[in-house]
């Protein structure tokens, strides 16, 4: 059974010191209810770190409750950086087994009501504890510490590594619900204020606060005129991997993205060169690089310079991030996943405006949880059959 993207809906990513998370989640998702003629079966929420962020827990209910659909079951999903993935994951499998037709996927979280030090804390969670809160070494430091050993191992400069950043700001200047709608260059990155040396600012991607939902349906919800508008999930798979990066045989290789791309490659009976876009977990500048190296879409130590080349521009071989990824458009940790699907959606369906890939058709999603813990790959294609 096809399952299908048939509506979307998200906030602008940034401050929203007014709203609650069930603002959030009421105002990502209102036009999508008030369109659809009946109301979702079940509701799935991602979301990573309410009970730090709000002193919310109980999500699912919590939400059911705020967009009126008191009786309805309701799950929340958490997985880090990864819950939006995770959460698109389990719905199509749910419908996909049968289960239920239709499906929220609602992303949210609330990140700006933090200062800085819990901010930190909250996203080292992700992290296993016994080490890094043990040792005291923030998921900032991890990175860094990954993106000496990848210069270290494959010759890369500091300037080399702003590549990443440099495209995605330039996508997400013109990004309408993009955080931060400034480009950079590759020396305005390397210069910026050091969080952990070689990583600068321009190196991590933004605390914001955001919602993004997805209205997952079954085929046979679909009219052939709503089919055109409608987006086809081909595959989405998931993979695990060792959680501390230090005790991997090579921690440069990113194993459960790798594997996970390539099972939802392999499912959805297309190569790489089918993919007309990626949509990237690129929180770190070396988290984007090692991603797109494990997936094959660069040779190892390449990844930068192809960045530089332009191989990963809107208008290049595979466009990444096409309105700013993480690192641009803002990473509500637990709705990131969610965006992700949102801007594959617009791709698709020829409504990216300014960030449009031409003639795009197939896109690939991937998101992750922590440094490579679990990764998330899911291929989305044009509603048209092509």
């Amino acid at each position: 059974m096809s399952v299908f993207i048939s509506r979307i809906g998200f906030t602008k990513v940034g401050d929203h010191w007014d709203k609650s998370i069930a603002d959030l989640a009421f105002q990502a998702s209102r036009k999508v209810l008030e369109e659809e003629s009946t109301k979702p079966e079940a509701i799935v929420v991602a979301n990573a770190l309410s009970e730090v962020s709000s002193c919310q827990g109980n999500l699912g209910t919590i939400i059911a409750d705020a967009l009126d659909l008191t009786g309805t079951p309701s799950y929340r999903v958490e997985a880090a950086g990864a819950s939006g993935g995770s959460a698109i994951n389990i719905a199509m499998n749910l419908i996909g087994a049968g289960q239920f037709k239709s499906i929220l996927v609602l992303g949210i979280e609330k990140m700006r009501d933090l200062d800085p030090a819990k901010v930190m804390l909250a996203q080292g969670l992700s992290e296993n504890a016994d080490y890094s809160q043990f040792f005291g070494i923030s998921i900032a430091a991890m990175n860094a510490l990954l993106a000496r050993i990848y210069m270290h191992e494959y010759g890369i400069s500091r300037e080399n590594l702003s590549a990443f950043p440099v495209v995605a700001h330039r996508n997400s200047s013109t990004a309408e619900h993009a955080q931060f709608k400034r480009k950079f260059t590759a020396e305005e990155v390397a210069r910026s204020e050091a969080v952990a040396d070689p990583l600068r600012v321009l190196d991590c991607a933004p605390v914001g606060d955001g919602a993004a939902c997805a209205l997952l349906i079954d085929e046979s919800q679909l009219s052939s005129s709503r089919r055109k508008e409608s987006v086809e999930i081909r595959s989405s798979e998931s993979s695990s991997n060792i959680v501390n990066f230090f005790e991997r045989e090579d921690m440069t290789h990113f194993a459960a993205t790798q594997y996970a791309s390539q099972k939802a490659l392999s499912k959805a009976r297309i190569s790489l060169d089918d993919v007309d876009f990626v949509e990237l977990h690129d929180s770190y500048s070396e988290l984007a690089a090692l991603s797109i190296e494990a997936m094959g879409f660069s040779r190892k130590g390449k990844a930068c310079d192809d960045a530089n080349s332009g191989k990963f521009d809107l208008n290049g071989q595979y466009p990444i991030s096409t309105f700013g990824g993480m690192k641009g458009r803002g990473y509500p940790i637990g709705a990131a996943g969610l965006y992700q699907v949102c801007e594959a959606f617009m791709q698709l369906t020829e409504k990216a405006g300014f960030n449009q890939v031409p003639n795009a058709k197939i896109g690939l999603v991937q998101n992750m949880s922590g440094i490579d813990s679990s990764s998330f790959v899911h291929i989305l294609a044009s509603g048209t059959g092509s």
